[in-house]
């Protein structure tokens, strides 16, 4: 009976300790065009500044009143990026199999490197401006892969 309760008391420190794991984060963003004729640009787009987002963010008091105008376009802009070449997932013969393709192995080969360095794939989301009609000949495809790393592991 006392290994059982001993039992049952290291596993919830285990899950106690598991839960209260603290994460640092690093999104990675593909921007693929879809515009025809392969006139558009692809890239792979990952942030290598830093950015306190408190400094940036304003509190409403009424629900009116957001003094977001205080905030410069210039404050939230960052210089540090690392940019990867990507293709168009079109040409001038149509959608192109083989930039999709190419496009997948050098997404797969970040994707390896940020895992080797300790980074976990916890979410990835997607959306797409597409074309509009007729007279809109714009598009793009984008994916936000949004990895974290324990802080306790990586301090180690």
């Amino acid at each position: 009976m006392k290994l059982i309760r001993f039992s049952l008391l290291f596993l919830s420190l285990i899950l106690l300790q598991e839960s209260k794991a603290q994460y640092e984060f690093k999104i990675i963003t593909t921007v693929e065009s879809i515009i025809p004729s392969g006139l558009g640009r692809s890239r792979l787009i990952e942030n290598t500044g830093a950015v306190n987002a408190d400094d940036l963010t304003t509190e409403r008091k009424d629900g009116t009143d957001s003094r977001q105008g205080s905030v410069k376009r210039s404050d939230v802009k960052i210089d540090e990026l690392n940019e990867t070449k990507l293709l168009n997932f079109f040409n001038f013969g149509g959608i192109n199999f083989r930039n999709i393709a190419s496009n997948d192995a050098v997404i797969t080969s970040k994707l390896n490197s940020l895992t080797k360095d300790g980074w976990e794939l916890a979410y990835v989301t997607s959306a797409v401006e597409s074309n509009g009609g007729k007279d809109d000949g714009e598009g793009i495809f984008i994916t936000r892969f949004i990895f974290r790393r324990s802080l306790t592991a990586n301090k180690k």
